[in-house]
């Protein structure tokens, strides 16, 4: 089975979320997910900590990784 339609497959949840933040920035994406890791005192090691405990705030995460990989362009050969 390929994984070719999946923006996720491969990546790893702390390069996801780096490219959020690079994206985004933490109050943007605190406004996207509500979750106080995002809003409040926000750091990368917390907030993957607590993404790696709670699989519905992780689901949130990497839902929003795929509508933002998917809005990016295709990178040329």
């Amino acid at each position: 089975m390929t994984q070719a339609n999946n923006p996720g497959h491969g990546i790893t949840l702390e390069a996801m979320l780096n490219a959020l933040v690079a994206h985004y920035g933490w109050e943007e994406l605190g406004r996207r997910i509500a979750i106080r890791c995002f809003l409040v005192d926000p750091n990368i090691k917390s907030s993957l900590t607590f993404l790696r405990r709670t699989p519905w705030a992780r689901e949130k995460v990497e839902t929003l990784y795929a509508k933002y990989a998917r809005s990016q362009p295709k990178p040329t050969a």
